[in-house]
């Protein structure tokens, strides 16, 4: 049984890792911090979570330093750029420390953080032993891992997607074309011109064309999977629903393949990963499916003559792309089931 610690606990990811870790079965107590509404109960921002505590916290939002003095787990859910004291205090302090914003997902590339993210390091030596939090690709390093990056939504989403050709050495990595969609929620709780209702409802745009964050984290996971310096074209999309990615991937293929190759080459590739649903032939990935789960379901296709591949994903951001990740890699470094708290059974509708 783990004490755990929430930083950024009202913020969409935070209060999405709350709702899961109170039916977390390994969870022994929670603590909860909140700089916007620190003194107030989570109750009072959050009502559906009324009634819903289970004795695992009074829902009390403390200061951050009380949140990592008493807890053995500690997850981050700030924006970009705060998550280093907090890690620091925590290898130090022999906690874990899972981070959901990008500080530590680059892991020694301090220069393409900075040109994306603008601050500097100040404790490099944190970011050499921090892991990448993406189970499918590190499993082993983040069993073994004191500081976890968990990763972008849509990167987890296009990785998912791209990863078995890639291993297969059968994708040109020259040029990857990722054209992905999102949910509001994944722009965050704070109000922007972007994400108010009367300028997202009813419209569907693309957004940071060629600028946006998540394409170096794509290009560096598709680089480390092919061995290979790869070209990513990612364009970002927002549309008037609350959660979900859909994500296609376009690469072209270095020799002629079939579809019965390509589906068995991705049905091996998965068939042990407990999140990671490749779906039967003329099955079409549709973000409702994993809605509330920790689930990437992915098909793909062989187009244009056998010349290329072309692959949909889909994720629920605030879940497998956030706050489930998040706890799936907590319990992988913590000894837990891995599915533990977040094998929840999709919805219908």
């Amino acid at each position: 049984m783990m004490k755990v610690g929430i930083i950024g606990a009202t913020g969409y990811a935070g209060v999405e890792l709350v709702r899961i870790l109170l039916k977390h079965s390994g969870v022994e107590q929670l603590f909860l911090s909140s700089v916007s509404f620190e003194g107030k109960n989570i109750t009072e921002v959050y009502p559906n979570l009324l009634g819903q505590l289970a004795g695992k916290t009074d829902g009390l939002l403390i200061n951050a330093e009380r949140v990592l003095e008493s807890s053995d787990v500690v997850f981050a859910a700030l924006p970009n750029g705060l998550a280093e004291p907090y890690a620091l205090y925590c290898v130090e302090h022999g906690k874990k420390f899972i981070d959901l914003s990008a500080d530590f997902r680059f892991g020694t590339d301090e220069a393409t953080y900075v040109a994306y993210y603008k601050k500097p390091w100040e404790h490099k030596e944190l970011h050499e032993q921090a892991v990448y939090g993406l189970p499918e690709m590190n499993r082993e390093q983040i069993k073994n891992a004191q500081i976890i990056g968990n990763p972008g939504c849509y990167v987890t989403a296009s990785t998912l997607a791209l990863l078995p050709a890639l291993k297969a050495g059968i994708a040109d990595t020259n040029l990857i074309i990722v054209d992905a969609k999102s949910g509001v929620t994944g722009a965050g709780r704070n109000p922007t011109m972007t994400n108010q209702f009367c300028e997202c409802g009813e419209s569907f745009s693309a957004y940071k064309v060629g600028a946006h964050r998540h394409q170096p984290e794509i290009a560096r996971n598709c680089a480390a999977a092919s061995g290979k310096q790869t070209g990513v074209i990612f364009t970002p999309h927002l549309i008037p629903q609350n959660r979900g990615i859909l994500s296609t991937v376009y690469v072209q293929l270095t020799r002629k393949v079939s579809g019965a190759e390509i589906r068995k080459m991705y049905e091996d590739f998965y068939r042990d990963e407990p999140f990671v649903r490749f779906l039967p032939d003329g099955v079409s990935p549709t973000t409702r499916s994993v809605r509330y789960t920790n689930f990437c379901d992915i098909q793909a296709y062989v187009v244009n003559g056998g010349k290329t591949l072309e692959i949909v994903s889909v994720i629920d951001n605030m879940v497998k792309g956030s706050a489930g990740q998040a706890t799936q890699n907590m319990n992988l470094m913590c000894g837990f089931a891995e599915t533990q708290g977040i094998d929840f059974v999709p919805t219908a509708f």
